[in-house]
C-alpha cells in the first residue's frame, strides 16, 4: 500500500502532522500472516488515525473490515481516503457490534491508560476466544503499565522488537467474564462537592472524572458571562462539565455541548444525566460547531485542546475560534480559558472580536471576546 496517498483532511494539517507513521507500518507488518489467513468479517481496527491500518489491512487481503475511530474527523478522513483508493469500509460504534466475531484486532495504543482499559474490556468481553490483538504505538508514548492493563484482561502478552522507534504488543486469551465485568463499570463517575457537580467520563476523555485547573478557573468566572443569555454552547465539551454547570446555574438557557470525540459526547450525556439536566443539555458529536447555525448563539464557552494526536498544534484552537465567531450573534461572547504561554489573545481579537482578560493565574488565562 502507498501510505503517501493518505490525507488527514478534514482534520487540521501541518508540516509536523502526518496521516500515518512508523507504528502503523509496524502493526501491519507484524499482522501480515494473521490478516492473510483471516476469514471475511473477522478483522477489526480500533482507533485508526486516518485509515492507514484499515486500508492497509484491506490491501493485505482482509475482507469486510470493521473500523471504530473515536474522532469524527478521523472517521471522515478514513472515508475520504477509502473513496480515493476505491476501497469499502464499515465504520462501527464503540460497542459489541464492532468486535463480535473478531479474530484479528489491529489498534493504535492510546496515550490514556483509561482508554486502553475500556477498549481492552470491550475486546475481552465480545471478541472471539482465539482473537489476537496487535496493538502498537511510538515507544515514547508507551509504558510498562500498558502491558499490565492488557495483562489483566488477556492471558498472554507478547512484545515485538522495536523498529523505527515503534513497538507492538500482542494480546491473546481474552478473559471474557472479567472483560464484561469491567466494561460495565464505564463510564466512571466522581462527585465534586466543591463544585456541586458529578462528572462522568469514558476512557480517554480529557481529565477523566477530574476537573482540571483551567476548567476550574473558568467555572469560577462563568456567573459573569452574559447571565441573561438564553443560549449557550460548551464547545469541545470533553466530559461536559461546563455544559452541566451552565444548565444548573441557568435553568432558563438552552445549552448545547459538542465534541468531535464519541467518548466525549457519551461522557457529556452521562454527566448531564448525573446532574439532572439531561433534558436541557443537547449533546452532539460534531466537528466544532458545524451543526449550529450562523449568528444563532449568545454565549460560547471553550477550553480548547492544543494537541493534534501527539503533536502540539494551535490549528485546532483557531478552527474552534472561527466556528465560535461564525455562530455568535453580534454582541455575543466567546469565553475561553487557555494556557497563558500559548498567547491566544491576538488570534481571538482577529478572529472573534475585542477581547478582554477576565482572570489569570500562574498557568491559565480566561478571556471574553465580543463578536463583531
Amino acid at each position: 500500500m502507498d501510505f503517501s496517498l493518505l490525507q488527514r483532511a478534514p482534520d487540521v494539517d501541518g508540516p509536523d502532522l502526518a496521516a500515518f507513521d512508523a507504528a502503523d507500518r509496524l502493526i501491519l507488518d507484524q499482522a501480515t500472516d494473521l490478516i492473510a489467513g483471516s476469514a471475511p468479517g473477522t478483522v477489526t481496527v480500533i482507533d485508526d488515525a486516518y485509515g492507514a491500518l484499515t486500508l492497509g489491512a484491506l490491501a493485505a487481503g482482509a475482507v469486510d473490515v470493521r473500523s471504530h475511530q473515536d474522532a469524527l474527523t478521523g472517521q471522515r478522513a478514513l472515508a475520504r481516503n477509502a473513496e480515493r483508493l476505491g476501497a469499502a469500509v464499515t465504520q462501527a460504534p464503540f460497542d459489541a457490534s464492532a468486535v463480535a466475531g473478531a479474530r484479528v484486532v489491529l489498534m493504535r495504543l492510546p496515550r490514556s491508560l483509561d482508554r486502553l482499559a475500556e477498549v481492552a474490556a470491550l475486546l475481552a468481553a465480545h471478541a472471539e476466544p482465539d482473537v489476537v490483538v496487535v496493538a502498537g504505538g511510538r515507544i515514547k508514548h508507551m509504558s510498562v503499565a500498558m502491558n499490565e492493563v492488557l495483562g489483566e484482561l488477556f492471558e498472554r502478552i507478547d512484545v515485538s522488537h522495536a523498529r523505527q522507534k515503534s513497538r507492538v504488543l500482542f494480546a491473546r486469551g481474552p478473559r471474557a467474564d472479567h472483560g464484561a465485568e469491567l466494561l460495565a463499570t464505564w463510564p466512571r463517575t466522581q462527585r465534586h462537592d466543591d463544585l456541586a457537580l458529578t462528572v462522568a467520563a469514558h476512557g480517554g476523555v480529557f481529565a477523566g472524572t477530574r476537573v482540571d485547573i483551567g476548567t476550574r478557573l473558568l467555572l469560577g468566572e462563568l456567573d459573569a458571562a452574559l447571565p441573561d443569555a438564553s443560549t449557550a454552547v460548551d464547545l469541545a465539551c470533553g466530559s461536559g462539565v461546563v455544559a452541566s454547570a451552565l444548565a444548573l446555574a441557568r435553568p432558563h438557557a438552552a445549552v448545547i455541548a459538542t465534541d468531535r470525540s464519541a467518548a466525549a459526547a457519551a461522557s457529556a450525556r452521562a454527566t448531564a444525566a448525573a446532574n439532572g439536566v439531561a433534558d436541557r443539555v443537547t449533546v452532539v458529536q460534531a466537528d466544532g460547531l458545524e451543526t449550529v447555525g450562523d449568528a444563532s448563539q449568545e454565549l460560547v464557552v471553550l477550553n480548547p485542546p492544543f494537541h493534534a494526536d501527539a503533536a502540539l498544534s494551535t490549528g485546532i484552537a483557531r478552527h474552534l475560534f472561527s466556528d465560535a465567531a461564525r455562530t455568535l450573534a453580534p454582541g455575543g461572547e466567546l469565553w475561553c480559558v487557555w494556557n497563558s504561554h500559548l498567547r491566544y489573545r491576538p488570534a481571538l481579537e482577529k478572529i472573534v472580536g475585542p477581547t478582554r482578560q477576565i482572570a489569570r493565574n500562574s498557568k491559565f488565562t480566561v478571556t471574553a471576546s465580543v463578536a463583531r
